[in-house]
């Protein structure tokens, strides 16, 4: 089995799953064939079938009792009681498939009844493809095998699917590699893909979802489980041919509306182009915009510690809050990447407030995740934390792409420039350009006036702190109190300045004077650039130095040049205990 992600393989789990597949194996043909004999009205040998289950399930407690891995729950834990009938019900059976499926005709072009789909499946292991295959031939499904990725790449060239379920672990081209080639030719609606992953697998997950599957379901598979998703996603594809055979009988305005859906995913995009014969045509325009971008802080590590399920749950609980705000502002939704949203206000429809409404915006944004994170501290999810961004320039607008896939998008340097921007951010901060605050009118506030380099620029950014929106629909971020506690000693640090993502060759000493648990004022006879990032060790006395962290720069601390304000990006767990302590100390003095 190959790593998709190139990580090292986890013996432990290797073996474990080893040890149950056979055995899920013989728990899933025991399952099917209990329902072909209650089909058949053969009773007699249902009890027996019941036994065999039973005992499976039995083998793999002890497999997994044996080789249990931390957060894995055990086989069995939850298993369903007997049935009045004494035999036992079906209860998650490994999803398997036919072998000869990659050679002659296919096994399930020969089901009787209705087709409900034309569905390839992936698994290099042989009676997994059997498994499966026989299990939806009886559920009316039309199969088609593939014994590895490459057979499966070619299976995609040469025919036609309605859905796709793809194994991860494969040997020479794993499945997260054939999901990223298809996405180069298949949009998620053309070609739905569900992804099979060990259960202990999360960050297969993570890079799946980003890479384009639809959906995913972990192994040992739940039978009832597939069918269901893959049934959700195959009613998503039904209902779009639906719209496209019906957009085919209305007259040229409706052939037209057809074109669009296919292309565009803005409600106000669709509306402002269906306005004009000329609007499907590739190409754009110049026109002045504000750009808006924003990020999540530390999304990426924090999605490392936390299961598939809260992983999606969390962005997507933050994607559907940004998205409510941004078109409440009438903003347009170019693009999701990850964990980040680009909007644009300007396009397609120019208004004289689209500046701003975007700092509007964008203050709603940052008070609709101090919502949000009341809602998953309820879940038990993680709290999150957004930057902000915003600039104005002149771009292109318009439909960007080929023939035969084309979006409505922005290309410019502003756009650049405002990711720049928002890559200067902290948690809870909105950075505005100067560009954009002359655009939006005087009343908006602003506080700290910062200067920044962007790639391709002529001249230094200048962009400042939003505050907040005088007026008539005034609304402000709310002070956050720095709470720094001063300390009875001063807390020695090494530091250095960060080039990029690296740190820079040369290491100052400084000490902090105060501090809390999210920053702190740094003394440093060296002066500092306001949003500059730093690389720091702590230098407790008499305590063992703690791991790096990061820190990006605020400002001075007043008048007093050599105090600077610095807010911690990136702290890890031993130096979060270490500075919990030294909290504790300075509070108890004071």
């Amino acid at each position: 089995m190959s790593e998709p992600s190139g990580r090292k393989p986890d013996p432990l789990a290797q073996l474990r799953h080893d040890l149950r597949t056979p055995v899920h194996q013989i728990l899933g043909y025991s399952e099917l064939l209990q329902e072909e004999a209650e089909e058949a009205g053969q009773l007699s040998f249902v009890s027996d079938l019941g036994k065999i289950q039973l005992a499976a399930r039995q083998l793999l407690k002890i497999v997994d009792t044996a080789l249990h891995a931390p957060g894995l729950p055990l086989a069995g834990a939850a298993a369903p009681a007997a049935g009045a009938s004494g035999a036992l019900p079906l209860a998650s059976p490994v999803v398997v498939f036919r072998e000869d499926m990659g050679t002659g005709p296919d096994p399930g072009e020969a089901a009787a009844g209705p087709v409900h789909g034309h569905v390839l499946v992936v698994d290099d292991n042989e009676m997994n493809r059997d498994m499966l295959t026989r299990r939806l031939v009886g559920r009316g499904y039309r199969i088609t095998g593939a014994r590895d990725g490459r057979e499966a790449l070619r299976r995609v060239d040469e025919g036609s699917f309605d859905a796709m379920l793809l194994d991860v672990m494969m040997p020479d081209l794993s499945g997260i590699e054939v999901l990223t080639r298809i996405r180069r030719t298949y949009s998620q609606s053309d070609l739905p893909v569900i992804m099979a992953t060990a259960r202990d697998s999360s960050e297969d997950v993570v890079e799946a979802l980003r890479l384009g599957a639809n959906d995913y379901v972990t192994k040992p598979l739940d039978f009832p489980v597939v069918l269901a998703r893959l049934e959700t996603q195959l009613a998503v594809k039904r209902q779009k041919e639906q719209i496209a055979r019906l957009a085919t009988d209305l007259e040229l305005r409706n052939r037209f509306i057809q074109n669009t859906f296919g292309r565009y995913l803005s409600d106000d995009v669709v509306k402002s182009l269906l306005e004009s014969p000329e609007g499907l045509k590739l190409g754009g325009e110049r026109r002045k915009v504000t750009i808006l971008m924003s990020d999540l802080r530390g999304f990426t590590s924090l999605s490392e510690s936390l299961g598939p399920e809260e992983v999606v749950r969390t962005l997507n609980g933050y994607l559907g809050a940004m998205a409510e705000v941004i078109l409440r502002h009438q903003g347009l939704i170019d693009e999701f990447i990850g964990d980040a949203v680009l909007a644009i206000f300007g396009a397609p429809e120019p208004r004289p407030d689209d500046a701003k409404r975007a700092v509007a915006c964008a203050i709603h944004m940052q008070l609709a995740v101090d919502a949000l994170n009341d809602k998953n501290h309820a879940l038990g999810l993680p709290r999150i934390e957004m930057g902000v961004a915003l600039h104005t320039g002149e771009v292109v607008v318009g439909n960007i792409g080929s023939e035969r896939r084309a979006k409505y998008g922005v290309v410019g340097a502003p756009v650049n420039h405002a990711g720049r921007i928002e890559s200067f951010t902290v948690g809870g901060q909105i950075l505005v350009s100067e560009q954009t605050l002359q655009q939006a009118g005087s009343e908006v506030t602003v506080g700290e006036r910062f200067s920044i380099d962007a790639k391709g620029a002529r001249e230094p950014l200048v962009v400042f702190d939003l505050l907040g929106v005088t007026g008539a629909n005034a609304v402000s971020l709310p002070v956050r109190a720095e709470g720094f506690l001063t300390l009875g000693n001063e807390l020695p640090v090494e530091y250095s300045v960060m080039a990029g993502k690296t740190a820079g060759g040369e290491t100052f000493a400084g000490a902090f004077v105060e501090i809390s648990a999210s920053g702190g004022v740094l003394r440093s006879s060296r002066r500092l650039r306001a949003l500059s990032d730093l690389k720091m060790t702590l230098k407790p006395a008499g305590r063992p130095e703690a791991s790096e962290l990061y820190a990006k720069v605020l400002g001075t601390r007043k008048e007093q040049t050599e105090l600077f304000r610095v807010r911690f990006t990136s702290v890890p767990s031993d130096v979060e205990a270490c500075l919990r302590t030294l909290l504790n100390e300075a509070q108890a003095k004071g």
